[in-house]
């Protein structure tokens, strides 16, 4: 059986102007476009599904978030999926709500509900639930890490509902906020919003404090010389997980940026998340 898998890439701001590249995906995969998984208001929540064929038996998913700080991105300016593609894994590329739409713990809620619906028509998209892996970067890295710890819990389920317990096998962070209270940038306090002053909330949106023995195995990825999020934060994080006992590995880039590594460097990074599924057996 394969892992479902929600993953999470930097992204870039879209505007009416941007042209992406389409998702390139092997034969025998179909595709799903803006598929509606949620509602709130009068927005949509939509992804885009890319499944394997369904004589290969229950595959993963690799629900992927885009990074932007909350308040920029978009679903289409992902594309890098090939390696799980390779492995069999399903995709679903994820919208979500920005900021500037809705305030924390909205995305949360929203990152949650892409789970649950996976979780809801498991059967027909031919996915295996008992496999669920959170990825993301940045902005995207966070919100994995807040849905997956969150695990069986309820507090960000009140938009979805499942009659299935939502498990989440493992966690694949890159370079994400760790604690956005200790982030301090216009990002940050933009999607805190008018809780941004209340601490006790700040940590519940938090990695940092949100870890404990129970939490899925974790794997980090983070330049030591990112401009943007401090590599401290990932620091902290994994000595965090360590002291609560989970199982996690932390992979250091010298010289990296916030997500501006070489094509060697990410050629390696995507081998060592691909051997740390496996070491999980997560693959077929």
């Amino acid at each position: 059986m394969l892992p479902l898998v929600i993953c999470s890439l930097a992204s870039v701001a879209q505007t009416d102007n941007t042209e992406y590249k389409k998702v390139e995906f092997p034969e025998g995969y179909t595709s799903q476009l803006d598929v509606v998984y949620t509602k709130a208001g009068d927005w949509e929540g939509r992804a885009d599904l890319y499944l394997p064929p369904k004589a290969n038996g229950p595959s993963p998913v690799v629900v992927n978030i885009h990074g932007g700080g909350w308040n920029k991105g978009s679903k289409e300016s992902q594309t890098g999926f090939s390696s799980f593609f390779k492995k069999g894994y399903a995709v679903a590329n994820i919208s979500y709500r920005l900021s500037q739409q809705a305030t924390a713990p909205a995305a949360v809620d929203d990152v949650r509900c892409a789970v649950i619906y996976l979780i809801n028509h498991a059967k027909e998209l031919n996915i295996d639930v008992n496999k669920i892996v959170l990825m993301g970067s940045s902005s995207g890295g966070h919100l994995a890490m807040v849905a997956g710890f969150t695990g069986e819990g309820k507090q960000f389920d009140k938009n979805c509902t499942s009659a299935k317990p939502v498990k989440i096998a493992a966690i694949i962070d890159k370079y994400g906020i760790a604690d956005v209270g200790g982030w301090k940038s216009k990002s940050g306090a933009q999607w805190l919003g008018d809780k941004a002053g209340d601490e006790k909330f700040v940590q519940s949106v938090s990695p940092l404090y949100l870890v404990n023995k129970k939490v899925p195995p974790v794997f980090i990825v983070h330049g030591d010389a990112d401009p943007t999020v401090p590599y401290q934060q990932s620091v902290d994080l994994k000595k965090k997980l360590d002291d609560a006992g989970v199982k996690n590995k932390f992979i250091t880039i010298p010289g990296g940026l916030h997500g501006k590594f070489s094509k060697e460097d990410n050629s390696m990074v995507n081998k060592e998340i691909i051997s740390f599924l496996k070491e999980l057996n997560m693959h077929q």
